[in-house]
C-alpha cells in the first residue's frame, strides 16, 4: 500500500522538471493550424467586384441549414459580380454551424471561405446571424471584426487553405498549382502543400507539429513526441 502511495506521487514530481505547457490564455495563444475552421468571410476580387454568383450551392450542400441565400440579376449599368448574378442576401446562423467547411468546397468561384477566428460569442440570438453586411470583406480584404470577436494576427491569413489542400480528383499534377482567382487585399495565394513534394509551407504558414511543440520532443526517447 505505501508504495503504490507514494509512487503516484513519483510521477507529480517527475513532472516538476519538465517543459510546461501551460499558456497564459486568452492574453497568449498558440498559433493555429493553417486549415483551422473558423468564422467565414465573403471573398471579393482584387477590383472590388464581390466572387458570390447567388448560385445557392453552398446553402443546398449545408448540412446544418445555417445558411441562407437569395440571388438577384445583376445591374447592367453597375453589377456586383462579374456574372449574370450576386448574392443579394446571404446570411449564417452561427448557432447552427458546424464548421464542416462544405460550403467552401461547393462554392465555383472561392467566395465564401473560412477564417481562423473561432473565439466569439453571442448575447442575443441576432447577434449569432451574420448577414452580408458583416460577412462581406472590406476594402483592403480584410474581415469585418465585430465587436464580440477576438481577433489576433494570422487569423484572417489562409483563409481557403482547406479546399486548396485538395487537388482535382485528387491528382497530384496539379498539387502545387494555383487553380483559383486573386483576392482583394492577397492577391494570388499559395497553394498549401499536401504530400508531395510540390510545397511551399513558409509561404502558406503551414506549421508542422514538431514545430509547434518542439518543447516535447526529448532526445533521450528516439524524438518521440509526447
Amino acid at each position: 500500500m505505501a508504495t503504490n502511495f507514494f509512487g503516484g506521487f513519483k510521477v507529480s514530481f517527475k513532472q516538476i522538471s519538465e517543459p510546461r505547457v501551460t499558456t497564459e490564455y486568452p492574453k497568449e495563444k498558440k498559433p493555429k493550424p493553417p486549415r483551422a475552421h473558423g468564422r467565414h468571410v465573403l471573398n471579393r476580387y482584387e477590383d472590388g467586384m464581390e466572387k458570390c454568383i447567388g448560385c445557392e450551392l453552398c446553402a443546398g450542400v449545408c448540412p446544418a441549414d445555417c445558411i441562407y441565400v437569395r440571388g438577384l440579376d445583376n445591374p447592367m449599368d453597375d453589377p456586383v459580380s462579374p456574372g449574370e448574378r450576386y448574392g443579394y442576401v446571404y446570411e449564417i446562423n452561427f448557432l447552427r454551424c458546424i464548421h464542416c467547411d462544405l460550403c467552401v468546397e461547393a462554392c465555383p468561384t472561392e467566395a465564401i471561405t473560412e477564417s481562423k477566428m473561432f473565439e466569439f460569442s453571442f448575447t442575443s440570438r441576432a447577434d449569432a446571424i451574420y448577414t452580408k453586411r458583416e460577412l462581406l470583406v472590406d476594402d483592403d480584404g480584410k474581415p469585418k471584426a465585430q465587436p464580440w470577436e477576438d481577433w489576433r494576427e494570422g487569423d484572417d491569413r489562409n483563409t481557403s487553405a482547406w479546399m486548396r489542400a485538395t487537388s482535382p480528383q485528387g491528382s497530384k499534377d496539379y498539387e502545387g498549382v494555383v487553380a483559383w482567382s486573386s483576392e482583394l487585399g492577397h492577391g494570388i495565394r499559395h497553394p498549401e502543400g499536401g504530400q508531395g513534394d510540390n510545397r511551399d509551407d513558409e509561404a502558406t504558414g503551414n506549421i508542422s507539429l514538431r514545430e509547434t511543440r518542439k518543447d516535447h520532443i526529448f532526445k533521450n526517447d528516439g524524438g518521440r513526441v509526447r
